[in-house]
């Protein structure tokens, strides 16, 4: 998918989102954190593409995303549009350019999201619906860092950064919303 399609496909989701908790309570502040986190990458990656930086622009808009569609399968989030996913197609190829710096990022996300992933653990007792939420997270995490790394065997750095960058979106929404508790590596993190 082009990385321009993927950021208009995250700006609808995001535009139509509501949170249904109310108030100020604690689903309310996660889900609006979510939001919040999954709007600023699409406004990063279209500053990026404008920019002249397809590479981070990439990052961006399946990072954003991981975070949005976490909201989402959560339940912290609503959208009357179905979620859409943004691995329907490859990654659109960048220009050759931008070769090195897609490589160079690849490897370093692939890096991050296992360190990651190795950093926390989880907060919730296993045997909850939250715990159980917390497993099906480590197992789309495990997921795409595994398609990640088939991605880079083949030399398609695009469709591997959006692999790690949409995993890692989605295991920081999860710290975020309170699934996992940071045991090491906090600035790996965003909270």
């Amino acid at each position: 998918m082009k990385t321009e399609k993927c950021l208009d496909l995250l700006a609808t989701l995001a535009g139509t989102a509501s949170i249904p908790a109310g108030g100020n309570t604690p689903l309310f502040r996660a889900a609006d954190a979510v939001l919040t986190m999954a709007r600023a990458y699409e406004s990063d990656g279209r500053t990026f593409l404008v920019s002249g930086d397809p590479v981070n622009a990439l990052a961006s808009a399946w990072y954003g995303s991981g975070w949005l569609h976490f909201g989402i399968a959560y339940g912290l989030l609503e959208t009357s549009l179905p979620a859409g996913c943004p691995f329907l197609s490859p990654c659109e190829p960048l220009p050759p350019e931008a070769r090195g710096k897609l490589e160079e990022k690849a490897g370093r996300y692939r890096r991050l999201l296992k360190t990651a992933g190795e950093s926390v653990a989880c907060e919730c007792d296993r045997s909850t619906p939250a715990g159980d939420f917390a497993e099906r997270v480590l197992l789309i995490v495990a997921c795409y860092s595994s398609q990640g790394e088939t991605y880079c065997r083949a030399g398609l750095y695009g469709d591997a950064l959006a692999c790690f960058s949409y995993g890692h979106g989605w295991l920081d929404a999860a710290v975020t919303s309170g699934l996992f508790r940071i045991v090491r590596n906090r600035e790996l993190f965003t909270v």
